[in-house]
Parts: C-alpha cells; sequence; structure tokens
C-alpha cells in the first residue's frame, strides 16, 4: 500500500519515470515483437514467459517491458541491478526462490537490469536455479548479450532484440505526456507544435528518455505567453535537446569503425566521411581515427599511391598541433585523398609472407657478405651498390630463402607497370 511519502515521490519523478507503460496495451513501439497474440505477447499474458534477455539501444522499453511483466505476473518478482548488485544478493534471491517454488509451486521472476554487467561468478551463481524452473530470469541490456555475457545464460534464455522507437511512436508518446492528467502535464496548459514533435522525434534518435527529458526541460524553463499558456515550438524544442544524441555503445562502436575502415578500402569517400563524423561527434578520439588512417594507407593502398600514407600521418599531427574542431579540416581532406586513390593490398601481402617465413622458417642464418665481421674464409665479397651505379644483385636473404618474392606488384596506380629489380 502506497503512504504519502511515496505517492509524493512518484509526483516529483522524472517525466520519463512517470510516463512509463504499467501494461501491454499502453506499450508504445516495438510492434516487432509486440503486438496482439504474438508470442511475447501470449506468454506475458498467460504467465508462461519463460528466461529471456532484452536487447536493444537506450529508451526503446526494454526496462519499462520487464516491469510490465513484473506487474501482469502472479508470481513474485525480484529486481535487481547488476551494477549494484552481486553474488550474495543472488543467492538470497535463489533461496527465497527455492523455498516459494518448494512450499506454493511458484516461480520467481528475477528482473535484472544492465544484465551484460554480471561477471562470470554471478551470472554461474543463479544458472542451477534457472534450470531447477524455480527463477525465471529476465535481463535488459543496451549490449549484444551474445559478445558480453555468458554463453551459459545466454544458451537458456530466448534473445528478443528492441528496436530504436520510430519518429511516429516518440510523437505519439510526447502527446500523451501533454494531455495525460495523472502522469503527464494534462493539468497544465501547453501548447506544443507539430514541428516541435517533429524535431524531438527525429533528434531523441529512437530514444524515448531522451525524448522525455528535453520535453521536461522545455515545460520547466518556458515562461508563459500573454494568454497564461507554455507554447512549445521548433525554437524551444531545439533549446531543450539541442541535438541528435549521438552516443554509442561498445559494440556499435566496433561496427562503425569497421564501416569507416570498409569504406575507406571500397573507395567511397562520402561514408568515409559520414562514418568518421558519427564516430567523432559521439566522443571517439579523433588520433583513433587518424591511427586506422595510418594503418589503411598502408594496407589497402600502398605503393599504389605512397602520398596516401604521407596525407595519413599529416592529418594525425594535425589533430596533435591544430586541435579539434580545425583539424577536423586536414582530417576529411585525408579521408577523401585515401579513399580516391588507387588501392593496393601488396604491402599487407608482402608483410604477411615475410611473418609467416620468419615464424616458420627455422635456418635464417646471415649470409658471410652481408655480417658485420664477415669470416676471412668468405668466397661471395660483398658489392657495394654505388660502385655499380645504384644496383648489383647478389643475395640478400638466407640460404632457404634466397629465392622467395613477397612483394608482387598490382596493376594500380604507380605500381602499374613497374618491374622489380630482383625478380628481372
Amino acid at each position: 500500500m502506497e503512504d504519502l511519502f511515496s505517492v509524493q515521490a512518484d509526483k516529483n519523478a522524472p517525466l520519463s519515470e512517470r510516463m512509463r507503460a504499467n501494461s501491454l496495451e499502453e506499450f508504445v513501439g516495438q510492434k516487432h515483437i509486440v503486438y496482439e497474440n504474438s508470442l511475447l505477447f501470449r506468454a506475458i499474458k498467460t504467465n508462461m514467459l519463460g528466461s529471456c534477455i532484452f536487447y536493444g539501444p537506450p529508451g526503446c522499453g526494454k526496462t519499462t517491458l520487464a516491469n510490465i511483466i513484473s506487474k501482469t505476473t502472479q508470481s513474485p518478482c525480484v529486481k535487481l541491478n547488476a551494477v549494484s548488485s552481486g553474488v550474495q544478493d543472488a543467492k538470497k534471491v535463489i533461496e527465497e526462490a527455492r523455498n516459494n517454488y518448494r512450499l506454493y509451486g511458484k516461480k520467481t521472476y528475477l528482473l535484472l537490469d544492465e544484465c551484460h554487467r554480471w561477471n562470470k561468478a554471478q551470472s554461474d551463481s543463479v544458472l542451477g536455479a534457472i534450470e531447477e524452473g524455480c527463477i525465471i530470469f529476465i535481463g535488459s541490456t543496451t549490449e549484444n548479450p551474445y559478445v558480453n555475457m555468458t554463453r551459459a545464460i545466454v544458451s537458456r534464455c530466448r534473445v528478443f532484440e528492441f528496436k530504436p522507437l520510430s519518429k511516429d511512436d516518440i510523437k505519439t508518446a510526447l502527446k500523451n505526456a501533454v494531455i495525460d492528467k495523472e502522469k503527464g502535464y494534462g493539468n497544465i496548459n501547453i501548447e506544443i507544435t507539430d514541428e516541435a514533435l517533429s524535431h524531438y522525434a527525429w533528434a531523441s534518435c529512437g530514444d524515448l528518455r531522451t525524448a522525455y527529458n528535453a520535453l521536461e526541460l522545455a515545460v520547466k524553463t518556458t515562461s508563459l505567453d500573454k494568454d497564461g499558456k507554455i507554447v512549445i515550438d521548433k525554437t524551444v524544442a531545439e533549446q531543450s535537446i539541442q541535438k541528435k544524441a549521438m552516443s554509442i555503445d561498445e559494440n556499435i562502436y566496433y561496427d562503425m569503425l569497421s564501416a569507416f575502415c570498409k569504406s575507406i578500402r571500397g573507395s567511397d569517400a562520402e561514408a568515409g566521411l559520414y562514418w568518421a563524423t558519427r564516430l567523432i561527434e559521439a566522443g571517439c578520439d579523433p588520433l583513433l581515427i587518424t591511427r586506422r588512417m595510418m594503418a589503411h594507407a598502408s594496407e589497402d593502398i600502398g605503393m599504389a599511391d605512397s602520398n596516401a600514407l604521407l596525407m595519413a600521418v599529416t592529418a594525425h599531427t594535425a589533430v596533435q598541433n591544430l586541435g579539434m574542431p580545425e583539424a577536423m579540416l586536414p582530417i576529411s581532406h585525408a579521408i577523401i585523398y585515401l579513399c580516391e586513390a588507387p588501392k593496393s593490398n601488396s604491402v599487407c601481402v608482402a608483410m604477411n609472407m615475410a611473418k609467416q617465413d620468419v615464424l616458420n622458417i627455422r635456418d635464417d642464418n646471415v649470409p658471410n657478405h652481408l655480417k658485420n665481421h664477415p669470416t676471412s674464409d668468405y668466397k661471395k665479397p660483398y658489392k657495394y651498390p654505388h660502385d655499380f651505379g645504384g644496383y648489383v644483385k647478389q643475395q640478400y636473404m638466407p640460404d632457404e630463402l634466397k629465392d622467395r618474392v613477397y612483394y608482387k606488384p598490382s596493376n594500380n596506380g604507380k605500381e602499374k607497370g613497374l618491374v622489380r629489380k630482383k625478380v628481372k
């Protein structure tokens, strides 16, 4: 039973908390998994839901749906946050769950927010209880569970992937918040324009929590007009949300970095510029971008245009000496150059072949004529190339590798038509 203080606390809670859906009928978004007669819908309604993991970006309804499950089920329900809970908390829940299961035949729902934060020991502590059936595990996470959670837990759960909310979902939720007299701002005279709603829907990037927080800030900081009304137009919306949310989790970060590298390799300057800018706007260190550019200048362009490496190094130096945002110009300059440059992986191939020989060849004695102090019985004296016009053919590799060829020029860029002296 709620007391006066808990009721007051609910009223003072952030708008995003007050507006959380309390039933499946109120739930916003995720139409691909939560709809009338869907598997998940029926399982929740009939209290037959098994262990599962809700995985998706922030603000898309994972925790809200977990809360709906806790309110819908007739079974005991325990909520934990993986950030603040440990093995002892899990053991306590398991002990109580086993007692309830043994005495009353009721399973206990364990709702674990940020479940990817549990380590192996914490995860393993609930495995037995999940297998016994006394605990139904419901985890929510922004990280890919197949990568960031123990396989034992994931293999015992059904993974539901949540998607960012659509613009229409965001706009509908914000309209409801404005007119809802119990949880929203229905008791305040507010007018919000379609342009403002559209801006919130775009700038929140599918994150309803971000949209709610922006609306709340706008309502609390906007003065009444002459008619005693709070008017939230596009200008107010822009000021309250600032810009599109650019935060990214670890998995998306690596996906975007991979997309950037492959855009360079694929000679797509537009994509290279986009992914680099997207990463930097999300807070990625620009030096990481330029370090990748230096690597790919040799890996994917190499001898086809050696100036690409100079451009990448110049961009890296510009970040160090010039700073941001000014350094974004030489970064963009270098990205376009790398993308438009002819491509060759001959350097990468040669490097890998040399590495394999280093690891596998045992007879790597230095030829006598190359030694710092040759022995007196050598028959082949060292030939000084400059005495022969700059080049003279002689053995530089160990005997076992004397005929090995690592570098084979491609037919692209400056490599085209290149004839190597070594392999004439």
